[in-house]
């Protein structure tokens, strides 16, 4: 699995400029203390703009200022919009005096008042107060470097404890949520007190995988250049960003020859885009997904459901839905399993528009949970949690209808999924769709005598299986046989007979078949051999939603190529052929006058029979 790395996010802006109220300044280089403060937010998709090659994050210096060059390279189609950034006003900013014989040295220093909410605060931050510069009355002041230096500190040693340790102190202590990102990835603040603030980010919308560190803004703080004071700050906090995967893919159940091993842990057992089977078939379903990143609690998940639907011909064997979790991409390092009966995901079935059916699989709040904040995965180290980057996989089967629900041919029986996704602005979602296709055929056997004088209810065939050693087993509605089954024992083989001249079988795959004529009418020779009848798909077209390969199908008999019908709107769809019964070899013909002959035979015989035996017994009694 290739993880992301997560750089840490912490805003260089403020690093220079909280450094630089740490230099000395002449006595006149005051506050206005009159004024206040206002910040700027610009949210940008630094991710994708440095893939497109229109960002080079380290060339670019933060300076406070609004900047024309940003808005120009990212304003238009990376701004990220439905971010929601908390402040809270953690200190106040004063001058502090320092006098050692005739020197006074002033600098700037941030006031915290001694107190449970400053000691939580420092925690987080890894200091005490025995790291403040100074203390007056029960008042630490500590210098911004210090400040700096120590979240700097705990972001690089654990990201997400520190974001998650800030993000619950900041709403705990009346942290105030600016307005959320606009269409131009801008909010805004003013009116603000003097002071030191701390920002976090605290809601991101369905793109957003790794939340912006806390950062630290001073109002005012001072430009670039050190020369004066600035009251109003433009910050370019950024983000990475980024998506989940979907993939849908099928099999036929039974393990056939050929196709699959049977293996429902291997992943690419037989597995694809496309697959075909019989009417009555199970078809094994697997949807897979990789998870997105989770750094914290702001960048969870709130929502990732599963919207599946089947076409009208296929339908759900219910209560066999399984979800696990796997580290890799190939699903071999299992970490979870859940059934329903776990209640970590919901699922609803319901009828679809146009006859198909709907299963939706939510995740529970408890489910949900076990995601975001797993510790099997990566532990309290490092910056991602729960499943964070790891692979969900769906299983579930269900049956092809026997009967004409099902699309024959090329048009094949679409199932596909949505997956949506939110995270903690559950205003701002995405959603990703694929899907695979079901294809199932038919053959059309057309029956014929040579002098068309046959009795066609005398006619009986059997139909065999020769790619997967079975014979099939059908039931008659109307005048078209629809596959129900198999069985590998001949007499439970299902006996076939014309209706109007044809034997329709609707519901094969694309296998090679023996159609066996076991009957024919009195006078009529059988067939010497069983007519073999190949089905073959092919790629052909693309799939719409996922822009995979399609298949498109043809048919041989007895190794020539055969015509395939369209059955309604779907070409391809059933394999014609014809079988032709002749007279047999006419015998002598009997009755009335060529019976003489045999009759005076016999009276000869009889009566030499009858000679012989007198002039026998006449011996045996002393006559000569």
């Amino acid at each position: 699995m290739k993880y992301l790395k997560t750089l840490v996010c912490l805003v260089i802006v403020l690093a220079l400029a909280l450094s630089m109220t740490v230099t000395s300044y002449a006595a006149d280089a005051t506050i206005d203390t009159n004024q206040s403060g206002s910040m700027d937010i610009y949210k940008y998709d630094l991710t994708r703009a440095a893939a497109d090659k229109v960002w080079d994050a380290s060339a670019y210096v933060s300076s406070g200022v609004y900047d024309d060059g940003v808005i120009n390279a990212l304003g238009s189609g990376y701004a990220i919009q439905g971010v929601v950034f908390t402040y809270l006003r953690i200190a106040d900013i004063c001058t502090y005096t320092s006098t050692s014989g005739d020197t006074r040295t002033n600098m700037v220093l941030y006031g915290m008042p001694m107190g449970g909410e400053t000691t939580e605060l420092l925690t987080a931050l890894g200091l005490t107060y025995d790291n403040a510069h100074h203390n007056d009355q029960d008042v630490y002041y500590f210098a911004s470097d210090t400040l700096i230096t120590a979240l700097e500190k705990s972001l690089s040693s654990n990201a997400t404890t520190t974001k998650n340790a800030l993000e619950g102190y900041i709403t705990a202590h009346g942290g105030v949520a600016l307005p959320e990102t606009d269409n131009y990835g801008h909010t805004s603040a003013s009116g603000l007190p003097l002071g030191l603030y701390l920002v976090v980010e605290t809601s991101v919308p369905e793109n957003v995988t790794c939340t912006t560190d806390p950062f630290l803004v001073s109002l005012p703080m001072t430009t670039i250049d050190g020369s004066a004071w600035m009251y109003s700050v433009t910050l370019y906090p950024k983000n990475n960003t980024g998506s989940p995967t979907l993939e849908k893919t099928v099999r036929e159940a039974q393990s056939s020859t050929g196709k699959h091993n049977g293996s429902t842990d291997n992943i690419a057992d037989g597995y694809a885009h496309t697959a075909s089977g019989s009417d009555g078939d199970v078809m094994d379903y697997q949807i897979i997904s990789t998870l997105p990143t989770i750094t914290s609690t702001a960048s969870q998940l709130t929502t990732y459901t599963f919207v599946d639907n089947l076409s009208k011909g296929i339908a759900y064997n219910r209560g066999d839905v399984v979800i696990e979790f796997f580290r890799d991409a190939n699903c071999a390092e299992k970490l979870a399993t859940w059934t329903e009966a776990d209640g970590k995901f919901n699922v609803a079935y319901a009828d679809a528009e146009g006859g198909g059916s709907t299963m939706t699989i939510s995740m529970s709040d408890t489910g949900l949970a076990e995601i975001n904040t797993s510790e099997n995965v990566y532990g309290m180290s490092g910056v991602q949690r729960g499943y964070s980057g790891c692979t969900l996989r769906i299983t579930y089967a269900a049956t092809v209808h026997s009967d004409a629900s099902v699309v024959y041919g090329d048009g094949a029986n679409p199932n596909d999924v949505t997956l949506t996704w939110k995270r903690t602005n559950t205003e701002y979602f995405d959603t990703l769709q694929d899907d695979c296709h079901v294809y199932v055929y038919g053959i059309d056997l057309t029956k014929e005598f040579s002098d068309g004088a046959g009795n066609f209810d005398n006619v009986k065939f059997i139909l065999h299986n020769d790619t997967d050693g079975y014979f099939v087993q059908a039931a008659l509605v109307d005048s078209t046989y629809y596959v129900t089954g198999h069985t590998e024992n001949e007499a439970d083989a299902t006996v076939f007979a014309p209706v109007n001249k044809h034997v329709i079988v609707k519901g094969v795959e694309d296998d090679a078949y023996s159609w066996t004529e076991t009957a024919s009418d009195k006078g009529y020779t059988l067939l010497k051999e069983a007519v073999k009848v190949v089905i073959t798909t092919a790629e052909g077209g693309t799939c719409d939603v996922c822009h995979k390969s399609l298949l498109t199908a043809s048919a041989t008999v007895n190794g020539n190529a055969a015509e395939m019908t369209a059955d309604g709107d779907s070409v391809n769809a059933v394999a014609q052929l014809t079988v032709v019964n002749t007279k047999g070899f006419d015998l002598p013909q009997t009755g009335s006058n060529g019976t003489w002959i045999y009759t005076t035979i016999g009276i000869v015989v009889m009566a030499g029979a009858a000679a012989v035996i007198f002039f026998i017994v006449r011996r045996k009694n002393g006559h000569r």
